[in-house]
């Protein structure tokens, strides 16, 4: 790499040293009907933030998925976009599995598992082959389901359970209980591994669980 080439990485904290940290709060979707929408998102049981009004030229409701730190907005006179033109909008998830089950017992129209023939790009419309069923290894970034609102904006599960490294800077948090319990259970089934490769049981079982589960959120390598 020459000096005048620029690491991805690196770009990330020059920008986030000038400027100060820049968090995506709010996306802003296309609807033709407000109040069918509010009742569909209502029903995946996201956290109704706002719901407001000016007289019958405006209004902006807000939605936040559980865990999320970005929110979606709909209403009136919000954007231009054709009610239905938002598409491949990804949710991350721990479990896909369980993700598609609270999806169809909310009675959401949703897709089975898949995953891709090869690489991700069939999370796409159209690219690549879609094959039932999570990915074979359960890969990070690898298992989807996919499900739309009822103006046709697209949605996506994602399962990720390991970050790619640099993607998640600062601290290790959990958006839930669910989330935290697969974290140790991953972190359990490696150090099961770990004790055989070290050939007896490991009295500092806590740090090296702890030290899995960080690295893990941030795509740093793993312990052996």
């Amino acid at each position: 790499m020459s000096n005048n080439e620029t690491r991805p990485n690196d770009t990330a904290t020059n920008v986030s040293a000038a400027t100060g940290d820049m968090k995506l709060e709010v996306v802003v979707i296309p609807v033709s009907d407000v109040d069918r929408a509010k009742e569909f998102y209502s029903r995946l049981g996201w956290r109704l933030d706002a719901d407001r009004s000016a007289g019958s030229s405006f209004r902006l409701v807000q939605f936040t998925p559980p865990g999320s730190g970005s929110s979606i907005q709909f209403g009136i006179n919000l954007t231009l976009a054709a009610p239905g033109s938002a598409q491949a909008m990804l949710l991350a998830v721990s479990d896909i599995e369980a993700a598609h089950e609270d999806l169809i017992a909310r009675g959401v129209d949703a897709s089975e598992v898949f995953h891709c023939d090869t690489g991700t790009a069939c999370r796409f419309r159209g690219v690549g082959a879609r094959i039932n069923g999570p990915h074979p290894e359960r890969l990070s970034y690898s298992s989807f389901v996919s499900f739309a609102d009822p103006d046709g904006n697209g949605w996506l599960l994602q399962e990720v359970t390991q970050r790619l490294a640099g993607r998640v800077a600062g601290s290790t948090t959990y958006v839930s209980a669910h989330d935290l319990a697969q974290a140790m259970i991953r972190a359990e089934k490696a150090h099961g591994e770990h004790e055989k490769w070290i050939g007896q049981a490991d009295p500092n079982w806590p740090d090296w669980y702890a030290e899995y589960m960080v690295r893990e959120q941030s795509g740093e390598e793993l312990p052996q």
